[in-house]
């Protein structure tokens, strides 16, 4: 299939062909045609999916074609949340790029930098609007946004602000916009608390899954390395030295991780950047622009922090922690082998999480490739630590009932 199979006006697929884009990703094969029905439409998508213009491709689409017969110009007829800064300025570029030539005007608004420039070309009249919750509210409480006229509302990385803490942000977001808007959620992960918000805000959505194994049949070579925790730092510098050719995005669960590797790394002269929620906004975005042209080779990054960097031309991803919930995996390592390009990515697993390779394996139908000629080998006997709290009332073994129960996924 291509993008001119798609009833989309010429002006869009123009945009589209001077990008270079030809055949369209499955989530976008799938969704551009609900979109365009006026449906709600809830989707499972990877970062890699081309989620983006999924979304992006239709809405200019539909207020492309009502711009001239209704008097709502310059008024906020498609409203986006998500989570980050930097995934605010993605979704911004890719907008103005697909509707370079259909006269709409789109803006992104985030915390983090002066509020007074957003003011500014808020009073100028937006189209299409891009925001995080919280400066989005603020701005909402000064009354210079008006979303009586929202049309489309985006939730995209809903787990994410799930995660963060925006979760009473974004029902208030809804619930202040137009109710006869149509409402599109996009979500790396489906927890019960996504689903549910789902329910209540969307009439009949339709439920479309990107299938992991179309994001992985890129060109990724995956490697798997069992090691003792307490030796992760060291693999990690053996393999610097040894294997990992070209630039690489680390990922590390916590903010305490990310800066404990990066003076380990920044001791062995090694060039790099970290990034977490905790960094200012000029910090995070000199960081990335560091790995853009060069002058670091590494990024250390958190998930959330992560969510929305647009790095092209990314040749390894390193999972130092390995992530709890496997399609959080899938996210990570389709970060490279991009458009064509071959990615690498190597992931360290102590004994305490073989359970999350195991679940990541079930996710992707496949077993990655266990490299055992490394100096720090897992002894295949270990167990994962336990530490008691002096005084604890639970016993060893003991469950919670909250964890008998079996997770219920609706896809």
């Amino acid at each position: 299939m291509q993008f001119n199979e798609f009833d989309l006006n010429k002006n869009i697929l123009k945009a589209v062909a001077e990008s270079d884009y030809q055949n369209p990703t499955q989530v976008q094969e799938k969704t551009i045609p609900e979109v365009l029905k006026a449906k709600d439409v809830i989707v499972s998508a990877q970062t890699g999916s081309g989620k983006t213009a999924a979304f992006a491709l239709p809405i200019l689409q539909m207020l492309y074609l009502n711009q001239h017969s209704t008097k709502k110009s310059k008024k906020i007829r498609a409203l986006v949340v998500c989570p980050t800064r930097e995934l605010a300025r993605q979704i911004e570029e890719s907008f103005k790029t697909y509707g370079k030539h259909t006269g709409l005007r789109a803006t992104s608004i985030f915390g983090g930098v002066s509020i007074e420039p957003q003011k500014d070309l808020l009073k100028k009249g937006v189209d299409i609007l891009i925001a995080t919750p919280g400066r989005l509210l603020d701005l909402y409480k000064q009354e210079l946004i008006n979303p009586d006229h929202v049309e489309i509302l985006v939730l995209d990385e809903a787990d994410l602000m799930l995660d963060m803490g925006f979760w009473d942000d974004v029902k208030k977001i809804e619930k202040i916009c137009s109710e006869e808007k149509q409402v599109l959620l996009f979500s790396a992960t489906m927890p019960n608390k996504v689903i549910h918000l789902a329910k209540t805000i969307m009439d009949e959505p339709v439920k479309i899954v990107a299938d992991s194994k179309s994001v992985l049949e890129k060109e990724v070579d995956q490697h798997l390395y069992y090691v003792p925790k307490q030796r992760k730092i060291e693999l990690c510098l053996h393999l610097l030295r040894n294997t990992v050719k070209g630039n690489a995005i680390i990922f590390r669960r916590t903010k305490f991780g990310v800066d404990k590797l990066e003076k380990s790394l920044l001791k062995n002269k090694y060039k790099i950047a970290g990034i977490h929620g905790d960094k200012s906004q000029n910090a995070r975005q000199e960081a990335l622009q560091k790995l853009k042209n060069g002058e670091a080779d590494i990024l250390i990054a958190t998930d959330v922090a992560s969510r929305g960097l647009d790095i092209k031309n990314l040749d390894n991803v390193i999972n130092f922690d390995i992530p709890n919930q496997p399609e959080i995996y899938v996210h990570r390592i389709g970060r490279t082998g991009r458009a064509g390009e071959k990615g690498v990515s190597y992931s360290f697993c102590s004994a305490d999480e073989k359970n999350y390779i195991a679940e990541i394996q079930k996710l992707i139908h496949k077993e990655i490739f266990v490299e055992e000629d490394h100096p720090y080998p897992l002894d295949p006997k270990s167990k994962p630590e336990i530490h008691k709290k002096q005084g604890s009332k639970y016993k060893k073994g003991r469950k919670s009932a909250a964890s008998k129960k079996k997770k219920k996924r609706w896809y």
